[in-house]
């Protein structure tokens, strides 16, 4: 990996991304950028990798984008400006798309601060397990900036369009028991057991069978733009390709036989 802003280590299946700036509450800058680029390529394309966890180094999950940086870029005139942050969220857009679109579930775990960006990414993930200490803002309208990273598609779909305006016109905090009834998590727990239940989740959606958890993932997620026949279509033909894999085999028997099934992923 070009540099230490994202961490990426691979166990049993299991690729955990850890974004890596705890210093500046693992605020989004250039570095980071391009690690976390490099890092959801490299785990998108390892057929090894059956599921992927998304977390945050030290106190924080993430910060939004680094202040400090943007302050740096005032003095710029504002055309190349422009031409910078074009170029850079357009990097970091790449990493949005590859994890949503991997054939792999993805399960954010997230504590501390889950802001701007943060949220965006949080929400670019398949699944979400939050701390109960944790906290959750949009904050762009702060800094006088539009979101990005995808919170203006996943909010409305998340929430409803009147919640996403209030998250997004007002970038008022909110805990997370507000965060799991708006649905933009799936489960809270005391902040002590995070560790514990991530590695719990995601040791039971890599032992799936992750070829279908694909094809799920994609009918799920490319179903917010197709009609019902359409969709029933994709449901039919994804049906039947997973009939012919071995998993589908293995499942069968093992729900005749009465015991757990060892899926392979094929």
């Amino acid at each position: 990996m070009s540099n230490d802003a994202v961490l990426l280590a691979i166990d049993g299946g299991i690729a955990t991304l850890t974004l890596n700036r705890p210093a500046a509450l693992n605020a989004l800058d250039l570095a980071m950028t391009a690690a976390l680029q490099d890092a959801t390529e490299r785990v998108a394309g390892d057929a090894a990798v059956r599921a992927v966890v998304l977390r945050g180094a030290g106190a924080h999950f993430m910060a939004g984008g680094d202040i400090k940086w943007f302050h740096g870029m005032l003095d710029e005139p504002a055309a190349e400006r422009c031409r910078r942050f074009e170029r850079i969220i357009g990097d970091v857009h790449g990493s949005v798309l590859r994890l949503r679109g991997m054939g792999k579930p993805v399960l954010a775990s997230v504590h501390g601060a889950v802001a701007g960006f943060g949220l965006s990414l949080m929400n670019a993930c398949d699944l979400a397990i939050a701390a109960d200490s944790a906290y959750f803002t949009l904050a762009y309208c702060h800094i006088g900036t539009s979101p990005d990273g995808g919170a203006t598609y996943a909010l409305p779909r998340l929430v409803g369009m009147k919640q996403a305006m209030e998250i997004a016109l007002l970038g008022d905090r909110f805990d997370a028991q507000r965060a799991l009834a708006l649905g933009l998590v799936n489960r809270v727990v005391p902040a002590a057991e995070l560790e514990d239940a991530t590695r719990q989740l995601a040791q039971r959606l890599a032992a799936g069978p992750t070829a279908v958890y694909a094809k799920t993932k994609r009918l799920l997620n490319e179903s917010l733009n197709r009609s019902l026949p359409e969709q029933l279509l994709a449901e039919q033909e994804a049906f039947a390709a997973s009939a012919m894999t071995d998993d589908f085999a293995e499942g069968v028997r093992a729900f005749v036989a009465k015991r757990k099934p060892q899926f392979s992923g094929s």
